[in-house]
């Protein structure tokens, strides 16, 4: 199942995509349902608590429109929220090595750890604001994430997926300038607090994907497009550690709880890697165009993940 949050009338509302309309969930419900599960389908982490109870609650209701015609709206007349704002966003980075490949160097064992505030969050649709107050080198970053639904602390990876309610997409919006000073012998320091976190730097969506309509998280296309230019194209299939890793991982240090986000990391193809400044390396490839430098005012991104969709954000000046 495909799920949303969308607003009515200035009321944000849980949806479900069916076919090309989208069922109000809590409208739809059958007579009869059960007034945890009703509240589950006013609210998206709620919902992702309920778990499987939840899910027959959602297909309960998508059954009844079906039937009855009531509460469907046709997609595209629409206008979709982020599918959920997280409690937490537990970032990864570095995670691809065409991406380790095009910047400074840096040696670790572990996977990144950083985290995004859930303040910078925004929806499809909404702007990527630009503030020269904050950065003046703002770049794009696609990634896979992963929506927690079961909760676990020290999760190992071979248990890791049972974890996972669905999967969306973030683009991890990043200001470089803030994120990484250049040395004069060409080593760098990172600063991922600064660089990783202001408004509008986490938008999320279209769509939520449940975990059973992706069988293989490590085998989905990843693109990036600016302008209709393709800036990356990948596969999470070269992530360097997996969802699975990337689960086990984080839990030694927090329980992971229902709507915690897992950023999986993004690939090669960043303006990052055009920039010599910053110790940009710039790669040859020929499947991807490279970039002419940062995201502008008037820029459209729209960040690709196969079995999820596209997740399209224009950029506007502070």
């Amino acid at each position: 199942m495909k799920l949303v949050r969308y607003d009515r009338n200035g009321a944000l509302r849980l949806g479900a995509l069916d076919a090309d309309h989208v069922v109000d969930l809590l409208e739809a419900c059958p007579v009869g349902t059960k007034t945890e599960l009703l509240a589950a389908l006013s609210d998206m982490t709620r919902l992702i608590a309920a778990a499987e109870e939840g899910l027959d609650a959602v297909r309960a209701a998508v059954e009844n429109s079906r039937k009855t015609g009531i509460a469907r709206m046709p997609a595209d007349k629409v206008k979709l929220a982020a599918p959920l704002v997280p409690s937490l966003i537990l970032c990864s980075g570095e995670n691809y090595w065409d991406h380790r490949d095009e910047k400074p160097e840096v040696t670790r064992k572990d996977p990144e750890f950083f985290i995004k505030t859930a303040l910078g969050v925004i929806g499809p649709g909404e702007a990527i604001v630009r503030d020269e107050r904050v950065t003046k080198k703002l770049d794009y970053e696609t990634e896979l994430a992963i929506v927690i639904g079961k909760p676990g602390r020290h999760v190992t990876a071979e248990r890791a997926l049972a974890h996972v309610f669905g999967y969306t997409i973030v683009n991890d919006v990043t200001a470089r300038d803030r994120q990484v000073t250049l040395r004069p012998d060409g080593t760098s320091v990172y600063n991922l607090g600064p660089g990783k976190n202001f408004d509008t730097c986490a938008p999320i969506g279209p769509v939520i994907v449940t975990a059973d309509e992706v069988p293989d998280p490590q085998d989905l296309q990843l693109k990036t497009w600016v302008n209709g230019e393709l800036r990356q194209n990948n596969s999470t299939a070269k992530m360097i550690w997996t969802c699975a890793q990337l689960i086990a991982f984080f839990s030694t240090f927090v329980t992971l709880r229902p709507g915690v986000v897992i950023s999986t990391g993004t690939p090669g193809g960043t303006a990052w890697g055009t920039d010599p400044e910053l110790g940009g390396k710039k790669p040859m490839r020929k499947d991807v165009v490279a970039p002419a430098g940062y995201l502008r005012a008037g820029d459209r991104v729209v960040c690709e993940i196969e079995r999820i969709g596209k997740l399209e954000n224009n950029v506007v000046a502070a």
